[in-house]
């Protein structure tokens, strides 16, 4: 199975904002910690090390560009929020 990076759900937008909402009044830190351990979560549901290994790449592709993660429209970063 190969990594699906075209928008693949219908409420990214939603689940941006409740990801946003669940950092809302964390320390970075514990705002790191939660990032953590839900991409453990979801590591674990994938199961597949293959198509982890190519998620690991796109992420690092990207992150030397402004582009939102595929699926969502560009919002702002949750530890900038106040």
């Amino acid at each position: 199975m190969p990594l699906i990076t075209s928008p693949n759900f219908d409420a990214g937008d939603d689940f941006y904002e409740a990801l946003l909402a669940a950092h809302q009044g964390l320390e970075p830190a514990q705002s790191h910690a939660f990032n953590a351990r839900l991409i453990l979560l979801l590591a674990n549901h994938i199961g597949r090390q293959d198509v982890l290994l190519e998620a690991l790449s796109a992420a690092a592709r990207s992150t030397s560009s402004d582009a939102p993660p595929a699926g969502f429209a560009s919002h702002e970063d949750p530890h900038e929020r106040t």
